[in-house]
């Protein structure tokens, strides 16, 4: 391959720049970011970059000297408009075009909006402009804040401006928040890092709309009830960024439809990322984007699928001071208990814990709230299972 481009400053998007040197590529390389922004680490943004215990520089990914070694051509500010059909060229926003031999997916997503959301005062979390506005509103004195979902980016969120002495109220329309991810009896004890942080939280109850005319006023509920709000955050979910693919040879079912490898139905573009929907599932985690750029490239580089991305899924979480760690996947009707450790009124108690998720005798998942070393120790050997049911699966 002469050129290969990447569609995405992300952080997937660098591991692919840095994969695609550390594997011996020596052509040209393009990377193509629609922020004006150099990459730079998303999960700061809703902890030490919100509550001020960072600034911009310790976000970036690259320094001087590395981007001096990846030797890129860098097109930022600009987004992608369309992908031809076979894959061969790069279109832009501005007009220009961009010829290359293999495109790495990295498009990354964007967050869910709500119907009148441009409101003042009202605000999404999701790049460093959205911190930005953000923590400068939050900087100018105490204020009503309503967060509107209780997900892992909600949770977050709620923690620091509670951290920062305001008024939180956290929205969540299912029973719990989390449910999906850890099952109700874990996600109700992550309920209960809400109320012991000071936040209050109202769940199984939707929202119907914001108040307010040029400013947010308020946040309508469908009980009926209205809350009163300065400032607004949606932590609704993302939706993955794939229009500028709509019309193009790729399969688009949310996200890039990818094989086990990350190869899509073109063996000369792989996605990685938020975006990328690799083996059936899409998963919105910074592990998942710095280990599939390896299988992604090797694969670009081979022109069809020789490696697969088959690491144990793996998240984490900071919220109310407690680190939340979670590894495998945990499915309706597994069993869970708690291994080590114990609950105190419902809350992790001094110390933490770890609970292992089970199913036929088996662990599928563990999740650990300030239990690092156990944590680490449990996700081996998830790994290790992992490897050897792929191994028995591929023996006679």
């Amino acid at each position: 391959m002469r050129t290969v481009t990447i569609v995405g400053a992300s952080l997937a998007g660098v591991y692919a720049a840095r994969e695609l040197r550390a594997q011996g590529y020596d052509g040209r390389l393009v990377i193509v970011g629609d922020e004006l922004h150099h990459p730079y680490d998303r999960p700061p943004l809703s902890k030490d970059f919100l509550t001020g215990r960072a600034d911009e520089t310790q976000l970036a990914l690259t320094d001087a000297e590395e981007t001096a070694e990846l030797g890129a051509e860098w097109l930022l500010g600009v987004r992608a408009r369309a992908l031809d059909a076979r894959g061969r060229t790069v279109l832009l926003d501005d007009g220009r075009t961009v010829s290359t031999d293999g495109v790495v997916i990295a498009t990354g997503a964007s967050a869910r909006r709500l119907p009148g959301d441009s409101l003042a005062g009202v605000h999404t979390l999701r790049t460093l402009d959205d911190a930005l506005a953000l923590r400068e509103e939050l900087s100018r004195g105490p204020r009503r804040v309503v967060v509107i979902g209780g997900g892992f980016i909600g949770a977050e969120t709620a923690s620091s401006c509670s951290s920062l002495g305001h008024s939180i109220t956290v929205v969540e329309a299912a029973p719990l928040p989390l449910v999906p991810q850890l099952g109700a009896d874990m996600a109700a004890v992550c309920a209960a890092l809400h109320r012991r942080g000071g936040v209050d939280l109202v769940t199984g109850t939707g929202v119907t709309g914001l108040r307010g005319t040029a400013t947010v006023t308020g946040v309508d509920l469908t009980d009926g009830r209205t809350l009163p709000a300065d400032t607004v955050i949606v932590g609704i979910g993302a939706v993955p960024n794939t229009a500028w693919l709509v019309g193009s040879a790729l399969a688009l079912r949310d996200g890039v439809l990818c094989d086990d490898g990350c190869v899509t139905t073109l063996p000369q573009v792989v996605a990685v990322g938020d975006v990328a929907c690799v083996g059936g599932h899409r998963a919105e985690h910074w592990t998942s984007a710095t280990q599939q750029p390896r299988v992604a490239v090797t694969n670009l580089l081979a022109g069809h699928t020789v490696k697969t991305a088959d690491a144990v899924p793996y998240f984490w979480s900071d919220q109310y001071g407690a680190r939340i760690q979670f590894a495998g996947r945990r499915r309706d009707g597994d069993t869970v208990r708690i291994a080590e450790g114990e609950l105190s009124d419902g809350a992790p108690s001094e110390g933490g814990f770890l609970a292992r998720y089970e199913r036929d005798g088996r662990t599928t998942a563990v999740l650990a709230v300030d239990r690092p070393r156990p944590f680490m120790r449990a996700r081996r050997e998830l790994a290790r299972d992992a490897g050897e049911e792929r191994v028995r699966s591929v023996i006679p």
